[in-house]
């Protein structure tokens, strides 16, 4: 199953057309994306069961974010080997780095992204992983009954900030508006022939920049999700940006940043493709 946020409303995607969800149950399920991860399993069962429309066209320009307004943003980093190889730290051993993005960087699937007058913005393409029912000290063979679904991210970084000071300032990095695209839409796990390993990568200009596998994740999803509730209830609704592979600017020699003009593909297997065009 697919769901999506078009132009605000939460629909049912079905090849290439939507299904307002809204209208198509009577009223049973609100309109609003957000609202129906509180009520998770109600849906699934009737979405499953419901007779549905063919309903309308997508056009992708109006997708919106599939979570758009989370409770919880968690940030995961250093979760490839390679990754954490060309960013010069170690790997990461217990728990992986954890930080947020604030709710006001999430964006839909084809944005215009405004750059920092002066600034080092990089790229990093991740799974991300939206919870379905609250979790709270889950153990890992558990954990996938917890996931609504899967999308694709951009953890857009803007490096000066990110680093700047005594202390990092990952979150404020990693904030700015637009810099949290999720999308095109949100894809159940059992839609994969094997949700943990699947091909992600994103382009730059047509120019292969990230290439990779979530197999390669250090923290799969189910350790993800169990580490964390272990620490913190997950609520239904929350967004875990669980890392990105090797091929950042960051890690290039000379580092290459993202400037005015540039146009970013990311994109995962069974999933689909985010667009970003920046602009100065």
């Amino acid at each position: 199953m697919r769901i999506a946020n078009l132009a605000g409303r939460l629909v049912l995607v079905r090849g290439d057309r939507a299904v307002d969800v809204e209208q198509a149950s009577g009223g049973m399920f609100a309109a609003d994306p957000q609202a129906v991860y509180a009520r998770w399993p109600q849906f699934r069962a009737w979405a499953e069961a419901a007779d549905l429309p063919e309903g309308e066209p997508i056009a992708a320009a109006d997708l919106g974010s599939p979570a758009p307004a989370p409770a919880q943003i968690f940030g995961i980093g250093l979760n490839y080997r390679d990754h954490a190889g060309e960013s010069g730290f170690d790997v990461p051993e217990g728990l992986p780095p954890v930080f947020t993005k604030f709710r006001a960087s999430i964006a839909g699937p084809v944005t215009q992204v405004r750059l920092p007058e002066g600034g080092h913005t990089d790229w990093e393409v991740e799974l991300v992983v939206v919870i379905g029912t609250e979790a709270r000290d889950v153990p890992a063979e558990r954990a996938w009954e917890h996931v609504a679904g899967l999308t694709v991210g951009q953890d857009l970084s803007e490096r000066i900030t990110q680093f700047q000071g005594p202390a990092a300032q990952f979150s404020l990095g990693k904030s700015l508006p637009g810099f949290a695209p999720t999308g095109p839409w949100l894809v159940t796990p059992d839609e994969f022939a094997d949700p943990d390993d699947l091909a992600l990568g994103c382009s730059l200009n047509g120019e292969k920049m990230q290439d990779g596998r979530t197999s390669e994740l250090i923290f799969p999803v189910s350790e993800l999700v169990s580490r964390l509730s272990a620490l913190l209830p997950l609520y239904a609704g929350d967004v875990i940006f669980t890392g990105t592979p090797a091929g950042v600017g960051l890690g290039r020699t000379p580092p290459r940043w993202l400037v005015p003009g540039d146009v970013l593909v990311s994109e995962i297997e069974g999933i689909g493709t985010l667009t970003q065009t920046f602009v100065g």
